[in-house]
């Protein structure tokens, strides 16, 4: 059985290629595939490997203070759904080129549990009575495989392309509670913030992201799967991939 894992954190990373050398050195150790992206801003891991290598990995990183509070969601998999394990060291560790939108410069945006999020969900409306809109952060590649229901879907090919896309939404949006989601909740919680800080008060992002959902309360009000970026290709409610089939040993790379 093979543990596959998502985790990022937003934080002040001083020296980060000094950390991936690091993390790289762990992760060959433990016998982990998958990618590591270390910024300045922080880390964003996909990993996958033995459930001993992946605890040891994740123990040895969260006893470093910076990323004790760091987010572990995990799902397993008959068969290791990476080709080879990739370390780089990015600008960003989601690339969205916003001043307003990085999370170092400013207080984390608002986040909306799971559990509540299902339960306006099912209700119709927030504890105050007002609509709710899921505001999905993906790209449309990844939305054919599913989203929540009813949700608003922007025509983007990259994070990068949010802003402009939103944008003819934005009236339409302010008596409603927006809930920004994405995979995991990195590319939300930038997003998240960004639409704060240019005027939208009414935006939450949800924690843990559809991963989490999936995780905390199943798939209530949501359709279909969510698209994961590996062999699995995507995941159900139960956290099981649409593809478990084995992959070719790895090759010597030079990512």
């Amino acid at each position: 059985m093979i543990a596959n894992t998502a985790a990022y954190h937003f934080v002040t990373v001083e020296n980060p290629q000094q950390l991936a050398d690091q993390l790289l050195a762990r992760a060959e150790a433990a016998g982990l595939r998958g990618s590591i992206l270390v910024a300045g801003e922080g880390l964003n891991l996909f990993l996958a490997g033995a459930p001993a290598g992946i605890d040891g990995f994740y123990s040895a990183l969260q006893a470093d203070d910076r990323f004790a509070g760091m987010r572990v969601k995990t799902s397993f998999s008959e068969h290791q759904p990476f080709a080879r394990l990739k370390v780089k060291v990015k600008e960003e560790i989601i690339s969205f080129r916003r001043d307003d939108g990085q999370p170092l410069a400013y207080p984390r945006a608002p986040a909306i549990d799971p559990a509540t999020v299902q339960r306006w969900l099912r209700q119709g409306h927030d504890d105050a009575g007002k609509p709710v809109v899921m505001l999905d952060t993906r790209n449309l590649q990844e939305v054919e495989f599913g989203t929540f229901q009813d949700a608003l879907v922007l025509p983007i090919e990259k994070f990068t392309d949010l802003p402009a896309a939103l944008a003819p939404h934005r009236d339409a949006l302010k008596d409603s509670t927006v809930v920004s989601f994405c995979t995991g909740g990195i590319r939300c919680e930038k997003a998240a913030l960004w639409m704060r800080n240019d005027g939208m008060e009414n935006v939450l992002q949800l924690e843990g992201g559809i991963l989490g959902y999936f995780e905390e309360v199943g798939g209530e009000g949501y359709d279909g799967r969510c698209f994961v970026f590996d062999e699995r290709v995507a995941l159900d409610a139960q956290l099981q991939p649409l593809v478990d089939q084995p992959l070719p040993e790895p090759r010597p790379s030079a990512f």
